[in-house]
């Protein structure tokens, strides 16, 4: 191909691509986009910590005493509050230690690229999240197993092929090792991992786990602690990771694990070692975070009941939405020009609310994701309902 053919490709694909719409406010419970005032329905700050007075003064305060930026963890960037961030996580989660990144796709590739060689074994959940995919491609794995979407009859099957694979020794003279990932909460369904009974066949077959609790940092649990808290699963999952900019609202990633195993993440890591630290603004902001979840769950218990009431409110007038057991609720529609134009509507009724169209998911499964979050009121959600309502007898979708 030369170099004017490259182009012009390009310049076919660039007509393609969706411009987002471009926030001039706070992300809180309304948005200002254009000038104008909208329902925040789509944003996954579930907790409303992006507006937390509390975490905005610790940050102010963090960066009056200690600047902005740090630099490479390695050379001269850990700073006390990297320290203590990772400290109160780990206390947090229940787990022994914490490596902090500068964002969950960084602890996704960190989890896996760092531990697996391209003689393992992965086993990986059909629609687990696509920084896990890249992170398997990352690592060079030939041995890749997908088991059907929270179906552990097949992942035991996949299990029983892994254990043939690993009875050939790896170049180096050792046995392969096996890992099953999954997510935790899928963030396009809000369904979550069958977690127990994927440990209970981890057990069975050797294998070590791994779970990406994105979208259940902050969100399930006591006091927002996590789908392994969830299922009171502690210290039975081998490697969590988790994102700091959903519930919590800043920018980073983490991964907990054993003691040993979060040493040879900061050792090995590549993610770790050739990145810059968190700023002082995010560490601060995550550390306070972090304090505010170990001292009262009322913002987890307003997000659950906003998430039961919203989601009463749309079974009640006929809605689709899924198999969701989480604050995520698909408004299922299945045509991407529907989800789209829907989207569009909305917005002219003063609710914002985004299509998932492919590649995000299937071409027949398009959805409008509706978020719920603890900063909405009640009256907010009636808000919001009524407008979905009044859209889809417009489009006669109901």
């Amino acid at each position: 191909m030369t170099k004017d053919a490259f182009y012009t490709e390009i310049a076919q694909l660039a007509k393609l691509a969706n411009e987002p719409r471009i926030i001039g406010s706070s992300e809180g419970a309304y948005l200002t986009i254009n000038g104008k005032k909208v329902l925040n329905f789509c944003s996954s700050h579930y907790l409303g910590f992006a507006t937390d007075e509390r975490i905005i003064k610790a940050v102010q305060l963090a960066v009056k005493e200690y600047g902005i930026g740090t630099g490479y963890r390695t050379l001269a960037g850990t700073h006390l509050l990297h320290v203590e961030l990772e400290k109160s996580l780990a206390r947090f989660k229940n787990a022994e230690d914490a490596i902090v990144l500068t964002g969950g796709y960084m602890a996704n590739l960190t989890a896996v690229q760092t531990i697996i060689g391209k003689e393992d074994i992965v086993i990986s959940d059909a629609l687990n999240h696509a920084s896990i995919i890249d992170a398997v491609r990352l690592s060079g794995v030939k041995n890749k197993l997908i088991y059907k979407h929270l179906d552990t009859n097949d992942l035991e099957e996949k299990l029983k092929e892994a254990k043939i694979i690993a009875q050939t020794k790896r170049s180096d003279g050792k046995f392969p090792l096996i890992l099953i990932i999954t997510d935790g909460v899928f963030s396009m369904d809000g369904d979550l991992a069958p977690l127990p009974e994927i440990v209970s066949l981890a057990n069975k077959y050797e294998a070590l786990t791994m779970v990406d609790d994105a979208h259940g940092e902050g969100v399930l649990g006591k006091g927002g602690r996590g789908i392994v808290d969830h299922f009171n699963l502690h210290g039975q999952v081998d490697i969590e990771v988790g994102t700091l900019s959903k519930a919590f609202s800043v920018m980073g990633g983490f991964i907990t694990a054993k003691k040993d195993l979060i040493k040879v993440f900061k050792q090995k890591s590549r993610q770790f070692l050739f990145s810059n630290a968190l700023t002082i603004a995010d560490t601060a902001a995550n550390f306070e975070a972090v304090k505010i979840l170990e001292e009262s769950d009322q913002h987890v218990v307003k997000l659950w009941d906003n998430t039961k009431y919203l989601k009463a409110q749309f079974k009640q007038l006929g809605f689709d939405i899924g198999q969701s057991k989480s604050p995520i609720t698909p408004i299922m529609l299945g045509d991407e020009q529907l989800s789209k134009e829907f989207s569009a509507k909305l917005f002219e009724y003063g609710v914002f609310a985004t299509p998932i169209v492919f590649p995000m998911v299937a071409k027949d499964a398009s959805r409008i994701r509706v978020i719920p979050s603890a900063s909405h009121s009640k009256n907010d959600i009636d808000f919001g309902v009524s407008q979905f309502e009044k859209v889809a007898k417009e489009l006669k979708v109901l």
